[in-house]
């Protein structure tokens, strides 16, 4: 299988993995994709998407999906715990229908009953399940509805060029919580959601290609967690030697084939 990020088996804790985004925001902002329209079909035709939804987004990064969600739902509340990838939010998106909480979701004082989706887009591995998806439940109205995605940089199941030609610059170093593998594990995250009684469990995994020039590689891999963490000195390092691959043997284009893969079930 494919991947940027192999799972050595040494991670670091979810507390670091949150906020060291904060470290690169600008860069957060600029070089992470967006989600296929896939998915924003899915959340209107499954999970009832609409001008009337009140939608909590977990984790909301600087907006890659907020925006999208802003424009179909009735209202957003936007939940990061990062100060400095919020600051990004908040200055991307200043329509009225979007609110902001700058604290951990599992540290936000939310009412009962009080959301038609909750969703969390490339961020609910950050989260301990055990606590964060009874919670969830706890703020879903009855019969409302959660939805998880994650942006996979390499789809397994096809060819990925950049992944071989990079291996060995990234092999050794520590992975977040869950590692690479975590979204595609669709028995996994069925069941922690089953088990947190939520009902009707569908996954469906969304391919598509995401295109970069040199420059555009190194930034995005500036943003992955597991560089960002290093000291100055190694980081430079590792994103010159992707930067120069990007640009002298892949002749200035890189091609990941990515996939989205998605969770939803309603409580």
């Amino acid at each position: 299988m494919a991947s940027d990020q192999p799972d050595p088996g040494r991670t670091f804790a979810r507390d670091e993995g949150r906020h060291v985004f904060g470290t690169a925001a600008a860069l957060y902002a600029a070089a992470r994709p967006g989600y296929p329209d896939r998915v924003y079909e899915i959340l209107r035709d499954r999970c009832r998407l609409d001008p009337s939804t009140r939608v909590l987004e977990i984790g909301a990064g600087t907006g890659q999906a907020t925006k999208r969600l802003a424009e179909l739902a009735g209202s957003v509340l936007a939940v990061e715990p990062s100060d400095a990838l919020a600051a990004h939010l908040r200055a991307r998106l200043t329509t009225a229908n979007v609110e902001f909480i700058e604290a951990p979701f599992e540290d936000v004082d939310l009412p009962p009953s009080s959301f038609d989706l909750v969703v969390a887009a490339t961020a609910f591995h950050w989260l301990d399940p055990a606590v964060a998806l009874p919670k969830v439940a706890s703020v879903l109205r009855p019969g409302g509805w959660l939805a998880l995605w994650w942006n996979v940089f390499g789809d397994p199941s096809l060819p990925d060029p950049f992944h071989d030609a990079t291996e060995s610059l990234l092999r050794d170093l520590e992975i977040g919580p869950g590692g690479h593998s975590h979204a595609l594990e669709v028995s996994a995250r069925g069941r922690e959601l089953s088990d947190h009684g939520f009902q009707d469990v569908e996954h469906e995994a969304i391919p598509w290609t995401l295109h970069l020039d040199a420059t555009q590689t190194r930034q995005l891999y500036a943003t992955f967690s597991n560089i960002a963490r290093l000291p100055d000195a190694r980081r430079a390092a590792i994103l010159d030697d992707i930067e120069r691959i990007a640009d002298v043997e892949f002749g200035g284009r890189v091609d990941r084939q990515m996939v989205t893969p998605i969770y939803t079930a309603h409580r």
